[in-house]
């Protein structure tokens, strides 16, 4: 049959309307190319007749007007600069269309080029240029390479933009229509005539959206999947070669120039080697990124660069999707003086549901048998990265880097090197452990507690207690050893040490890293005023950098709201420290109730006994709080209206970390440094709401500051790992739930990839694993004097951390868009402050807390083995007490201080100043060993400029030549020599 088509585009689309096989769908195909047709001529038709309910199937006929006058705009899809192709709607989905669809987008049938030009007129229509009708919203014929690439099967699939719609039905009353809502009850009017203007209204910012990427250069592919409640659109986006040339450029992409070997970028895979130890944790990883000296994108060296002569695969997708991305985020949609540009503007407007970068296919292996190096990027990461199996093996930076960016690449190659950091840390910590315990029997001071009998009465614990017997708290003493011993003084200083080394010599990491993966110079551009920020500033004003008029927000206005903000932040510090108090009295209650009791055992293990039940209590309100105040800090810091992301973020970390850092150490704090501070002494007792202050208890304070350090950070990882193996998983459940109701009885189909990556949970960031790390960080450093085991449960809890975050990021996120970043940010900053802190809070642990120091004057003073050490520090109640008791304090019989008391004062204090300077001392001379380049990567570094000023070269040769001829022309044939000198030094 001969196809051709030589007439005007109406008479093509009346001739694909008299081949469709139905007569209703032929009538209004035909009045759509009418239409059309006007718009051509710009000319308001008089669209499509309204059809009876029996004919309403066939999709772009419409009963109302404003559908049957759709224009040509309207009805677009792919335009390309160098060929205008055109997708234009021929799906019939089974059911009435609503004006939030895109006809232009929609399923349907590809017209050649040619259709549209009259110069094409008498060609005929060959095998190579069918006109394909897809009738219905999911084909029961295959898709030709179904994916990640377009129906074509050649052009891959960049982004995917989604929206839901839901369907509307009517419901026929006496003479006119009345909306109702899915449960079959009325709406009233005003809603339903605000909601259809709000649905116009995004409707139309989709429309001016689509046709200015349109203008851009991209091309685009529409899908959907529909029920008779609502319709999932899913624009599917493509950047074409010119358009990636021209943006690479742009946002100056990275250009290879010259290959170069795999570094091995594991120490411990070096050391090991040198030994010639055998390394289980290394493996071979297929399909590893191939290293380059790279430069500069520059169009016009496109021939200098490796690989230029392969379009499909010169960019990485990573790449590609950061073009992409940006051209999203910098389309306007609406009216540019209100900032209505970006695609995170219409997905909070509520314009699109989500945008996201495929997947490179599924993670699962497949069932058949394939070799490593035909696995798709993803079922790589999975199978020698995200398996549990896998938690003694490297993790594969270089692919992570090359399938997430680099910027979560940094955060698995942190989280990596500092659980790798955390194994001497372990080790050494344990074997102090096991040395206490091993050196228990040795403690002359727990000797003579046990075996004291009688002999020390000591004054009750509260006011309607009795007095007690020392030797009561035999067992506890002997506890308290393993915690308050010369080796866990050692272990402090150790991990002063360790702090500040490893964070030297993760900026030497992160240097290697940053070059290897080219984001050494990297700096980020000026960046776009956030999308909410936009959306709420109330006026506009010239940005000085680019001179653009952008949104603007006062900044006193915004120097106001940040200090009411930080008024509200002390107000929650002031509830924490309510929390705070009330755990202690709760603590002081238990225990009188506890000693009120018959019972022998619970009177002898009151304090231990109320000290855990306490911290429980106090770990569920720090994680209640938690949550609370991180929904506060998110609506404080929108509130304070910060311009950018960068900004907000900041902000953002800032609040929440304040926060947190109050709820999680005030508790440990107080048992650190201010229980048993405020004691008194008989007839003098401090009191708190009528209370006696509390003491240390029998161990001393610090196996009680042990006990809550393992509760509240064991458990918070606990409950940590289990929320994030959880939640995702639930949230994974419902979205398919709900795709699930939309595909009904269609899900028998094969699943499609933009479908399935829907599935998926939105990627939340890198916010709350940093969090949680510096935290962590923070436990094994400032109080590890008190809990030496606190780096084994840090890193047994990290390997578990590792996976459990590559497998969210693998297989329960939908794919983020790769951003690129050179740190880990103001993290790096925090963990710094931290590492300071803890050196000083160490100091302050052993100098005041620890029995280390009192111990070792009494040495030096009286006994070298501590005999009498227990009563030395045991002083008798003064004589108008009632009873004739002892309790632990260095004070004469009127309460007032020794003369041993103001000489352990002195060198505890001069311990503080010597051990700071030393440690801060060490730390400088470090940093000054350390260099923060290696010496091997400033050789590298020098080699890249110098190929890159290589590929350059000729540019600026012809450059200058020009210019020597245009000033040889000018001149008359005369030149100046001080020109050729200057040529003759540059080249």
């Amino acid at each position: 049959m001969r196809r051709g088509c030589a007439q005007p585009l109406v008479y093509v689309l009346k001739y694909i309307s008299i081949h469709a096989g139905s007569k209703s769908i032929s009538h209004c195909l035909y009045s759509t190319s009418i239409t059309v047709f006007h718009s051509y001529l710009s000319v308001e038709p008089d669209g499509c007749r309204d059809r009876d309910e029996g004919e309403k199937s066939t999709g772009w006929c419409k009963s109302s007007a404003a559908a049957a006058s759709f224009s040509l705009q309207q009805r677009r899809i792919m335009l390309r600069k160098g060929d205008r192709e055109v997708l234009l709607d021929l799906d019939y989905g089974g059911e009435a269309q609503t004006t939030e669809s895109y006809g232009s987008l929609q399923n349907g049938v590809f017209i050649p080029p040619r259709y549209l030009s009259a110069a094409a007129a008498d060609e005929d229509m060959d095998d190579d240029d069918p006109i394909d009708h897809h009738w219905n919203t999911r084909s029961n014929q295959p898709v030709p390479q179904p994916g990640i690439y377009f129906r074509d099967g050649r052009t891959k699939i960049d982004f995917v933009l989604v929206w839901e719609v839901r369907s509307r039905r009517k419901k026929r009353g006496k003479g006119k229509s009345e909306a109702t809502c899915e449960e079959g009850e009325a709406v009233p009017p005003e809603e339903t005539s605000r909601s259809e203007r709000r649905k116009a209204q995004l409707e139309q910012w989709r429309e001016k959206f689509v046709q200015n990427l349109e203008s851009a250069g991209l091309l685009m592919e529409k899908e959907e999947t529909a029920n008779e409640k609502k319709t999932i659109h899913f624009l599917k986006v493509n950047a074409p070669w010119d358009v990636m040339v021209c943006y690479a450029e742009e946002l100056c992409l990275r250009a290879p120039l010259q290959a170069q070997p795999n570094l091995d970028l594991n120490t411990s895979a070096r050391v090991l080697s040198r030994l010639c130890i055998p390394n289980v944790m290394t493996e071979s990883v297929p399909n590893r990124p191939l290293d380059y000296y790279t430069c500069a994108f520059r169009k016009s060296k496109m021939s200098r660069f490796l690989g230029c002569e392969d379009q499909e695969s010169y960019f990485t997708n990573t790449q590609r999707h950061r073009v992409v991305y940006e051209i999203l985020t910098k389309t306007v949609y609406g009216k540019k003086k209100r900032s209505e540009v970006g695609v995170d503007r219409l997905i909070n407007e509520g314009a699109y549901t989500a945008a996201f970068p495929l997947h490179e296919g599924p993670f699962e292996l497949p069932k058949c048998e394939i070799r490593p190096d035909e696995l798709n990027q993803r079922q790589v990461l999975y199978h020698y990265w995200a398996r549990w199996f896998e938690w003694y093996k490297y993790q594969p930076l270089d692919h992570i880097r090359e399938y997430f960016g680099e910027k979560i690449a940094l955060y698995f190659a942190w989280l990596g090197f500092y659980t790798a950091w955390l194994l001497p840390a372990a080790v050494v910590g344990t074997l102090v452990f096991v040395s206490g315990v091993m050196s228990m029997g040795t403690n002359t001071p727990a000797k003579e507690i046990c075996t004291s009998g009688d002999t020390y009465l000591m004054c009750p614990l509260c006011n309607t207690c009795n007095a007690w017997n020392m030797s009561e708290i035999c067992t506890m003493a002997k506890m308290g050893y393993l915690f308050d011993h010369p080796g866990t003084v050692l272990f402090s200083v150790f991990m002063s040490f360790w702090a500040v080394t490893f964070l030297e010599y993760w900026k030497r990491k992160m240097s290697t890293l940053a070059h290897h993966w080219d984001c050494m110079d990297f700096h980020e551009e000026e960046e776009r005023p956030r999308p909410e920020f936009a959306a709420k500033a109330p006026t506009m004003e010239q940005n000085p950098v680019t001179g653009v008029k952008e949104p603007y927000f006062p900044e006193k206005t915004r120097l106001t709201r940040m200090f009411t903000g930080s008024m509200v932040i002390i107000m929650m510090l002031c509830v924490v420290m309510i929390f705070l108090v009330t755990v202690v009295m709760c603590r002081g209650i238990i225990i009188v109730m506890m000693f009120h009791t018959e019972s022998p055992v619970l009177r002898t293990e009151a304090g231990t006994i109320a000290n855990i039940s306490s911290s429980i209590v106090n770990l569920g309100l720090i994680l209640l709080m938690g949550r609370v105040y991180t929904a506060l800090a998110e609506q404080l810091t929108k509130w304070e209206m910060h311009r950018t992301q960068t900004q907000y973020d900041n902000a953002f970390i800032f609040k929440v970390f304040i926060f947190q850092f109050v709820n999680f150490y005030s508790s440990p704090f107080y048992v650190a440094f201010f229980k048993g501070r405020f004691v008194g002494y008989p007839t003098n007792y401090g009191t708190l709401f009528g209370m006696r202050n509390e003491d240390c208890g029998p161990g001393g304070c610090l196996i009680e500051l042990a006990e809550q350090l393992f509760i509240i950070m064991v458990g918070k990882q606990l409950i940590n790992n289990i929320q994030e193996f959880i939640i995702p998983k639930v949230k994974a459940w419902r979205q398919k739930r709900t795709l699930a109701k939309v595909l009904g009885g269609k899900a028998s189909h094969e699943p499609r990839r933009w479908e399935e990556d829907y599935k998926l949970v939105e990627c939340e960031g890198l916010f709350e694993e940093y969090l949680e790390m510096v935290l962590q960080f923070g436990f094994i450093t400032i109080f590890v004097a008190a809990f030496p085991l606190a780096p084994l449960f840090a890193l047994l809890n990290n390997w578990v951390e590792i996976r459990l975050d590559a497998h969210k990021f693998v297989c329960e996120y939908r794919r983020p868009v790769a951003e690129r970043a050179q740190n880990i940010g103001v993290w790096f900053n925090i963990l710094e402050a931290l590492s300071h802190l803890s050196v000083i809070a160490n100091a302050f642990l052993i100098a005041f807390t620890s029995d280390f120091l009192p111990r070792l004057l009494y040495q030096y003073k009286f006994d070298n083995e501590l005999h009498g050490y227990v009563n030395f520090t045991l002083a008798y109640a003064p004589l108008n007490y009632t009873d004739n008791c002892r309790y632990k304090a260095y004070r004469d019989n009127n309460g007032n201080h020794t003369l041993f008391y103001w000489e352990l004062l002195a060198v505890r204090l001069s311990f503080i100043i010597a051990f700071e300077h030393v440690v801060f001392f060490v730390l400088r001379a470090i940093d000054w060993i350390v260099p923060d380049v290696p010496e091997s990567l400033e050789v590298k570094i020098k080699r890249e400029r110098y190929l890159a000023k290589q590929a350059l070269a000729e540019n600026q040769e012809a450059l200058l030549v020009s210019r020597n001829r245009g000033a040889a022309t000018a001149c008359a044939g005369t030149a100046s020599p001080a020109s050729h000198t200057s040529f003759g030094n540059m080249s």
